[in-house]
């Protein structure tokens, strides 16, 4: 029996799981888009809305500002990361938001599929740093969109509230061009570098996920091999941590 995937790669969109063009419309065992209340939540976001585009970016501003980006609130357990959870829950973080995106996406007949990058956030709060053990994050996910042909990327991680906290620019998306994380802050400082990829999936690793959460981070993680979630207000601790700077 083998182990998690841990590989990366230079470039995105290697394909992990053997996964076809159709499995990125259908309902996954994380990525539940048929669940009552996702495809509610996505119904309500696209309105009127009838061109993909619009749907998509539509839904993009929906999961990027309805629910709070929150590090220390998504335990490392299965159910955490399964789309309409996270949507009931109304906080998460990058890997399960960009779920409930792809989720949200395929409820509404548009394929989407779950990509992951190792990036090195520069504006971590010192906090949040500290309980990691890095400034690194290891699967940072993003949803992949199929929009006019080819794959966009999409990430709705940190809602607009969190940026004007943190003094960067809020992450915008018009479903034309990728969307991902700014370079640089609002002051020109070093926020977010992109080192690696970790490939893209039709549903949430979570077993991989886990095993390379267990690797980077042991600081995490206690004798029992759990982590647990420290608590606060990571928009309180950016936002004093910008006044500071």
């Amino acid at each position: 029996m083998t182990g998690p995937d841990l590989r990366t790669f230079d470039s995105d969109g290697t394909v992990m799981d053997g996964a076809r063009f159709e499995d990125y419309l259908q309902p996954a065992a994380l990525v539940d888009s048929d669940h009552p209340a996702v495809v509610a939540f996505a119904r309500d976001a696209i309105g009127g809305a009838r061109d993909p585009v619009e749907q998509a970016v539509r839904l993009y501003y929906a999961v990027r500002d309805g629910l709070r980006y929150d590090p220390y609130g998504t335990p490392m357990r299965r159910q955490a990361y399964v789309a309409s959870a996270c949507l009931q829950a109304r906080h998460g973080y990058c890997v399960n938001k960009a779920g409930l995106m792809a989720a949200a996406c395929r409820a509404v007949g548009i394929a989407a599929r779950l990509g992951y990058a190792d990036v090195r956030n520069h504006m971590t709060t010192q906090r949040l740093r500290d309980w990691m053990g890095s400034d690194t994050f290891y699967f940072h996910g993003y949803t992949d969109v199929w929009l006019g042909g080819r794959w966009l990327k999409a990430t709705p991680a940190f809602n607009k509230e969190l940026t004007d906290k943190f003094r960067l620019k809020p992450l915008d998306w018009d479903g034309r061009a990728d969307s991902i994380y700014h370079p640089f802050d609002l002051e020109g400082r070093r926020h977010m570098e992109y080192l690696a990829y970790r490939g893209v999936y039709a549903d949430i690793p979570f077993d991989t996920i886990r095993a390379a959460f267990r690797q980077y981070y042991p600081k995490m993680y206690g004798p029992d091999g759990g982590a647990a979630a420290p608590g606060g207000d990571f928009a309180a601790e950016g936002a004093a941590e910008a006044a500071g700077r």
